[in-house]
């Protein structure tokens, strides 16, 4: 599809596709800049809320900020003058001991970032392999494991565990744009995502330029990191592997170990030679499926192999729940109980997303201490399937003996908010113009 034809910008739910069909007189830039398109994109970048940028432009503040300078950046987009601003480092520990180095662009730079993926998307997503899961609408982890479990069933009951080393720090610039523009020709986008790429970032007061990498947390660079890894994945086609890939985490299935040390050695020199980028050979192996881990998952070794929970995974479940309910932590029962919450429900939401566990304090046979039980509950019954008990020492005050926590259920399936009152604005009005009028 060029970018003159029919443009599909993903609404704000998944499950939802707009399609735009524009002129002639329309290039990308143009069908990025459309009302439709910009106030999904604010919905989301609101939705999402995270922390401020370089200039400490917060959610709250960003709509009164594009009332009074929307209409000027759109000019500089248009002209092809607009320069993003450097992204603010910030540091996140791993459990491995390392340190992931996130980006967090400004309130505005999301914004466009978010217009310009959901532009991107219905021109790349097509051609994207089928055996690619990651940051792809109506696609999960789930699904990525399930796909992984079928190999194994099917006899290749050997793993080519794949890990790529800084990949997000790693990307070479020319080779991702060269693949951007096979698809995309007009050029001030492609200034534009240039423009983002060598942004720069702010660390400790200085800004230092970005040669290589892109900032992992950006709205674009979900997009542009399957745009890069999806010439390894035609690759592996081309071979005739069975794999399955989320993000920069590649697992290839194959029925001896002996073939999957010839793969290894293939793939990464086509990773290496080709894509410029480093393949970790400390994580990566050739071992069996359930002597690794994927996606925080792992399996059994039975011939019907089952999933389950990678033991690494259960470990840091464990450490983590110790942390929040140890003696030594100063605070009342409720709110230990509600920072339980909060983790469990994340935990079990990626484990399971139908189920959900709820931390309730009860009665101890040997008082005064609590025993948490994490009941599982579905949206349509009440917590009666089985429970697992955790053991934290607690000391409750004297208002939560005997209280419960109430439950929680999801959203009834399509149900929405009301619409707002923005967005029923005639679509001939620009993005600029529905902001000034926002109350």
């Amino acid at each position: 599809m060029n970018t003159q034809g029919t443009v599909r910008a993903q609404s704000s739910y998944p499950a939802q596709v707009r399609s735009y069909t524009c002129g002639t007189e329309y290039t990308l830039l143009e069908e990025m800049l459309k009302l439709d398109n910009m106030m999904v994109a604010l919905k989301r970048v609101e939705q999402n809320k995270g922390a401020a940028g370089v200039d400490k432009v917060d959610v709250k503040s960003l709509r009164p900020y594009l009332k009074e300078h929307w209409f000027r950046i759109r000019e500089e987009l248009l002209e092809g003058t607009y320069k993003p601003q450097p992204v603010r480092r910030v540091e996140i520990p791993k459990s491995d001991g390392g340190i992931r180095l996130l980006g967090i662009p400004t309130l505005v730079d999301r914004l466009i970032q978010q217009g310009l993926a959901q532009v991107l998307t219905p021109i790349f997503e097509p051609s994207f392999s089928n055996s690619s899961y990651g940051f792809r609408p109506n696609r999960s982890t789930h699904q990525a494991v399930k796909q992984a479990k079928q190999y194994i069933e099917e006899g290749y009951r050997y793993v080519v565990d794949l890990d790529l080393e800084k990949f997000f720090d790693r990307v070479n610039h020319d080779i991702l744009m060269a693949r951007v523009a096979r698809k995309v020709q007009d050029k001030r986008t492609l200034g534009l995502i240039r423009a983002y790429l060598n942004a720069g970032v702010m660390a400790n007061g200085v800004c230092v330029r970005s040669e290589q990498g892109v900032p992992q947390g950006a709205p674009l660079s979900p997009i542009l990191s399957n745009i890069i890894l999806d010439d390894l994945d035609k690759e592996l086609e081309r071979r005739g592997h069975l794999f399955v890939r989320y993000a920069d985490d590649c697992n290839i299935y194959v029925k001896t170990a002996r073939a999957g040390q010839r793969v290894m050695e293939g793939v990464k020199r086509f990773v290496e030679d080709v894509l410029k980028l480093k393949v970790n050979e400390q994580k990566s192996a050739v071992d069996r499926p359930w002597k690794r881990k994927f996606l925080g998952f792992s399996f059994t070794p039975e011939r019907k192999t089952r999933t389950r929970i990678a033991p690494k995974a259960r470990a840091k479940f464990e450490d983590k729940v110790r942390e929040l309910t140890r003696r030594s932590r100063s605070m009342s029962m409720e709110k230990r109980v509600d920072q339980l919450n909060v983790y469990l429900r994340g935990w079990m939401g990626y484990r399971h997303p139908k189920r959900y566990w709820i931390a309730r304090p009860v009665d101890s046979p040997t008082p005064p201490h609590v025993l948490f039980k994490a009941v599982e509950e579905t949206p349509n019954s009440l917590p009666q399937s089985r429970q697992a008990r955790l053991k934290p020492r607690l000391r409750p005050t004297a208002q939560w003996l005997g209280k419960r926590i109430l439950a929680f259920s999801q959203h009834a399936s399509g149900e929405q908010s009301p619409r707002s009152s923005l967005l029923g604005q005639p679509r001939a009005l620009e993005f600029g113009s529905v902001i000034r009028q926002a109350p």
